[in-house]
């Protein structure tokens, strides 16, 4: 894969988990209760979806700036990629149809980083192995 193509694909994914990420910090209780609010009805137990909800956009934020700054790439990869299956399996516990799509998608992006990680190029990640 082409460095350039790498990088806007980094840049890209990183900024969605970013933005999610940013947006949802300031209002972590408010989205906690809107997730709670949600899985009300499904079979996962309150005491594994509190917790998520809270854990979230943490860890959206989290992914985001490390693929940003191409630090811990891999590894960024990897949680984000978790954080994909995880919101996936939600998603079908609740039939939300409609944001499967978007999940999948990220899922893509994460395995497409984690494939072409030798095209990593422009990211601090090289910096660290000098």
């Amino acid at each position: 894969m082409n460095t350039i193509s790498y990088l806007l694909l980094r840049l890209g994914i990183g900024a969605s988990m970013f933005g999610h990420g940013l947006v949802r910090l300031p209002k972590l209780e408010k989205f906690s209760g809107w997730m709670m609010g949600t899985f009300e009805k499904s079979m996962l137990p309150t005491a594994l979806v509190k917790p998520f909800s809270y854990a979230l956009p943490i860890a959206e934020f989290l992914v985001g700036l490390l693929l940003i700054a191409g630090l811990f790439t891999r590894q960024a990869a990897v949680l984000g990629g978790i954080v994909m299956l995880s919101l996936i399996f939600g998603t079908t516990m609740i039939e939300g149809w409609d944001f499967l799509t978007g999940q999948l998608v990220h899922l893509v992006f994460f395995a497409v980083l984690l494939q072409f990680i030798s095209s990593n190029t422009y990211a601090l990640d090289n910096l660290l192995k000098k």
